[in-house]
């Protein structure tokens, strides 16, 4: 659990690199998530830093945060608008201040917990290792965000290793998200790390696979990226398929970016 919650707080330091010098002007720069801009971003990432801190230490008192959070609720666009609210009021300056002392205490929290321990979420509960990746997988997508919004290509590291895997993890659910049937069939995922190594699932799945680099892949199944926007290689109906509608996060069923979005 120490050397995963190092990796969070590598994708969180990569981040705070990106952001800790732009000018308050840059932080309103709409980004591609739901005309967010960077300033909202980082809200929502701080908001479920601090949430998730909560969650390791007290989760008893997350359930009661979660009711009282949901109250009044009748859409998901309310409740992200309802956990950026407070948030929204803080200066840059000051918002980068609490989201370091959150992201801190967040990684204090799960560093100490064992892999299997219960931690309870805005969904299922989790084992404390898949939520410390779902961390993972959340900085690193909402981070491509910001990054597309100042037009910055940024350094591929081998933690994209921990969302590559939630993506072949969650070829299940993003059938299951759309009341689909889930194939019988699964797909052979191949793809090159940032590193070079190759890094694949389900090698004995010849019938269907995708192949590539782990960052486009990563792009495809957190949908920052439309596969057609991607080097993305498919083969089989089934892997075209899955690659279309990948889902490695919770909630309801989205598509991501339409193709050409990113060309």
């Amino acid at each position: 659990m120490k050397i995963l919650c190092r990796e969070l707080a590598r994708e969180h330091d990569l981040l705070d690199d990106i952001v800790k010098d732009l000018s308050d002007s840059q932080w309103e720069s709409k980004t591609p998530f739901c005309d967010w801009t960077i300033h909202d971003e980082i809200c929502h990432i701080t908001y479920f830093d601090d949430k998730a801190s909560l969650a390791a230490t007290d989760p008893e008192g997350f359930n009661r945060d979660m009711e009282k959070i949901f109250e009044g609720i009748t859409s998901f666009e309310d409740f992200f608008e309802k956990t950026l609210k407070e948030l929204k009021k803080l200066a840059p300056k000051e918002l980068m201040k609490y989201w370091i002392s959150e992201r801190t205490k967040m990684i204090k929290a799960l560093e100490v917990l064992g892999q299997t321990d219960t931690v309870p979420w805005y969904g299922p509960p989790m084992n404390a290792k898949s939520f410390v990746v779902a961390r993972i997988m959340e900085t690193w997508a909402h981070g491509q965000d910001i990054a597309d919004a100042l037009g910055l290509k940024r350094k591929s590291t081998d933690r994209l290793k921990h969302i590559a895997q939630l993506g072949v993890k969650t070829f299940g659910w993003s059938y299951a998200n759309r009341q689909l049937e889930k194939p019988s069939q699964k797909v052979c995922v191949e793809l090159t790390s940032p590193s070079n190594e190759t890094w694949l699932w389900n090698d004995d799945q010849r019938e269907n696979w995708v192949m590539g680099s782990a960052e486009d892949f990563c792009l495809v199944v957190t949908q920052r990226r439309h596969i057609d926007d991607t080097n993305l290689k498919t083969k089989g109906d089934i892997a075209r398929e899955w690659m279309l509608i990948a889902q490695a996060f919770a909630g309801p069923a989205e598509m991501g970016p339409a193709a050409g979005k990113f060309k």
